[in-house]
């Protein structure tokens, strides 16, 4: 993109159809308000997929307080129980921010900032929801038994999470985008 706006409108124009050494088509050849409209798309979809999984967890963990096994719960218990709704509410309001985010700044032709922004608040929501299962999970499995596996199964889940959610779309980032360098 960067080498988009530096050939400018007319650049644009006659780069269309450009290849990159492999052979491959580089890129869009779309305007930073173009591209903007695209990533918001995108971005609504991705967060969409999210919300919904947080909203069923939030709602879920919502209830547990009222059960008649709450009051039984340990001291310990009920403080991983009240650090996951809270993690979980964080969750929740990070996914929904960028909808209050586009809502209140639309209009004001700075949609680029505006995804960018959305983007990280994304980020950060994704992040929480990481945190939220991970607690959650947590406080199922220490309530479910008392074996002292618990910690290591957790943090086999999270490992997993880590590899489905940041390391293995950063390894391919890494790796196809280093294909195509000069």
């Amino acid at each position: 993109m960067a080498d988009q706006d530096e050939r400018g409108a007319s650049g644009r124009a006659a780069g269309r159809g450009a290849k990159s050494a492999s052979g491959l088509a580089r890129g869009r050849n779309e305007t930073e308000e173009e591209r903007a409209d695209r990533r918001w798309g995108e971005l609504i979809q991705e967060i969409r997929v999210a919300q919904t999984g947080v909203q069923i967890l939030f709602g879920f963990l919502l209830t547990v307080v009222f059960t008649p096994r709450y009051q039984e719960l340990a001291s310990t218990d009920k403080g991983i129980y009240i650090a996951t709704v809270a993690l979980g509410a964080s969750a929740t309001g990070a996914l929904i921010g960028p909808v209050s985010f586009h809502r209140i700044v639309a209009g004001r032709r700075i949609k680029p900032q505006t995804v960018q922004w959305a983007s990280r608040l994304t980020f950060i929501g994704l992040l929480l929801l990481l945190a939220t299962l991970v607690s959650a999970l947590f406080l199922v499995l220490r309530v479910a038994t008392s074996d002292h596996f618990v910690p290591w199964l957790v943090a086999g889940v999270v490992g997993w999470y880590l590899v489905c959610w940041y390391v293995l779309p950063l390894w391919v980032r890494h790796r196809y985008t280093m294909r195509d360098a000069p």
